[in-house]
């Protein structure tokens, strides 16, 4: 009673982070654990909870100990409040534009507002899907060659591998954007085969 596994932890995202780190397939650390790949595909997944001896095999044969793992885990169930105060906390934007994360830790959702007059510059291009809501002003938005204009109220999808930058174009522009965060691998078949051609 009262043990810390009250608090599901998804420990499937530390256990990936560590084995691509460290540069092994799943069948290596399979060979190394003595588990099987398509158990460790699950694991990575969330779709399977190790026990704590097959833990304790993953973590070996990644070179690490099961308490490290699950201090690496993400918090299944965590509220967390982000308040509006403090607003600018990032040195490299100029001063008068400021942007500050709206999500704390690592999480599979990344948010940033952006306030002022903020300019891109050179093209970016995100591994993951990315929403982009204009909450005041006006921003002008260059996607894979095309120009979209933006006003208060106005929402922007890409999806990841999508080339782009903006910039507001109005003095008080407030942009919040939500991206999934890079560590998180896309569904492939979730989005009709991304990157691969054809299909049946």
């Amino acid at each position: 009673m009262g043990d810390h596994k009250e608090q599901p932890l998804r420990v499937g995202a530390a256990v990936r982070r560590r084995r691509r780190a460290l540069e092994l397939t799943l069948s290596v650390v399979a060979e190394r654990s003595g588990l099987s790949v398509p158990f460790l595909s699950q694991v990575e997944n969330e779709r399977a909870r190790p026990s704590k001896p097959s833990l304790e095999r993953i973590a070996d044969a990644l070179g690490t100990t099961a308490v490290e793992l699950l201090a690496a885990a993400d918090p299944a169930c965590s509220v967390d409040v982000v308040r509006a105060a403090g607003a600018a906390d990032d040195a490299f934007t100029p001063a008068d534009s400021h942007s500050r994360s709206l999500v704390r830790g690592h999480h599979q959702l990344h948010a940033m507002e952006f306030t002022g007059d903020h300019d891109e510059g050179r093209e970016v291009q995100h591994r993951n899907d990315e929403l982009m809501y204009v909450a005041d002003g006006a921003v002008e938005v260059e996607a894979e060659g095309r120009a979209h204009r933006l006003g208060r109220g106005d929402t922007l999808y890409m999806s990841g591998g999508v080339r782009h930058r903006w910039r507001a174009t109005v003095p008080d522009t407030r942009v919040i954007v939500v991206a999934v965060a890079d560590h998180i691998e896309a569904l492939e078949d979730r989005h009709g085969g991304r990157g691969r051609a054809g299909g049946a």
